[in-house]
């Protein structure tokens, strides 16, 4: 019989906090061990998934051209010669370099592999299921200011 059934609440709160605490969140570490006649087949497809997630940042050559013709659609609009790299960066009036677009592929590789080694120790303590979450809102967050950053026409 439960403390509730019984009239206790003070013997409620600390059988309710004692549940608590031997329930895992969704999210927690200690869920992710798999139960009996869970299906396996289900990790490939996820695994694929942020594979595809990854390997979209080969695909950005596919972008650089029309990038650098976002203005002109048929040929670039030129920056004047007076126009420096951060002028360029910050003009919406002019068309982006390939050379300009290039950096944006670097600093995805470099924010890449800092990222690992910053958040790798905070991945292990915590599970994959939070790190999975907390990366495809990171990841669809990017891709949301990238968007902005294509429609304003800003490299920043």
């Amino acid at each position: 019989m439960t403390p509730w059934a019984l009239g206790m609440p003070q013997k409620a709160d600390k059988y309710q906090k004692s549940v608590e605490k031997c329930m895992p969140g969704i999210l927690d570490k200690e869920r992710i061990i798999a139960g009996t006649g869970f299906d396996r087949w289900l990790v490939p497809p996820a695994a694929l998934a942020i594979h595809l997630c990854i390997g979209i940042a080969y695909g950005f050559s596919v972008f650089w051209l029309p990038l650098s013709k976002a203005l002109g659609i048929t040929s670039a609009v030129k920056c004047g010669p007076e126009v420096g790299f951060f002028a360029e960066i910050f003009s919406s009036t002019c068309d982006w370099k390939i050379s300009t677009l290039g950096w944006m592929y670097t600093l995805f590789f470099v924010l890449l592999g800092s990222s690992a080694a910053i958040w790798g120790g905070w991945l292990e303590r915590v599970g994959p299921r939070k790190a999975g979450v907390v990366s495809a809102v990171c990841w669809c967050g990017g891709m949301l200011i990238s968007a902005l950053g294509i429609h304003l026409h800003q490299f920043w």
